[in-house]
């Protein structure tokens, strides 16, 4: 779908204070990426690590933890991956379904988007 860049705030846990980044908008991506040293100097702290696989197909253990992210208007409490440093900022699936938005990959725009929720009865 392609590869595209928005402007993001990422805040403190107690939605407080916010850090505007740049994010790189991967479909391919699950998580939302954000350099340890932004999230450390926000408060966010980790709470457990896990294994990811980059772009190089190299797989790496990093931090994991929770905190407030503001995109277009909209704002979501989500998971964060505390990114290597010198690392861009990644918007990931996860935070864009959480707050309801889609990609429009001719405009290279994000979007929003109904939500979904399917029953079987």
């Amino acid at each position: 779908m392609g590869i595209f860049t928005v402007r993001m705030e990422v805040g403190d846990p107690q939605s407080v204070t916010f850090e505007a980044v740049e994010a790189l908008v991967d479909t391919g991506s699950t998580n939302t990426a954000i350099p340890g040293s932004v999230l450390r100097r926000l408060g966010v702290t980790p709470q457990y690590r896990d294994q990811f696989e980059l772009a190089d197909n190299s797989v790496v253990e990093l931090d994991v933890g929770r905190t407030w992210v503001k995109i277009n208007g909209r704002q979501e409490f989500t998971q964060v991956v505390f990114a290597e440093e010198g690392t861009e900022p990644l918007l990931g699936m996860i935070t864009l379904e959480e707050m309801g938005l889609g990609i429009d990959p001719l405009g290279r725009t994000l979007i929003p988007m109904r939500k979904k929720r399917k029953y079987f009865l």
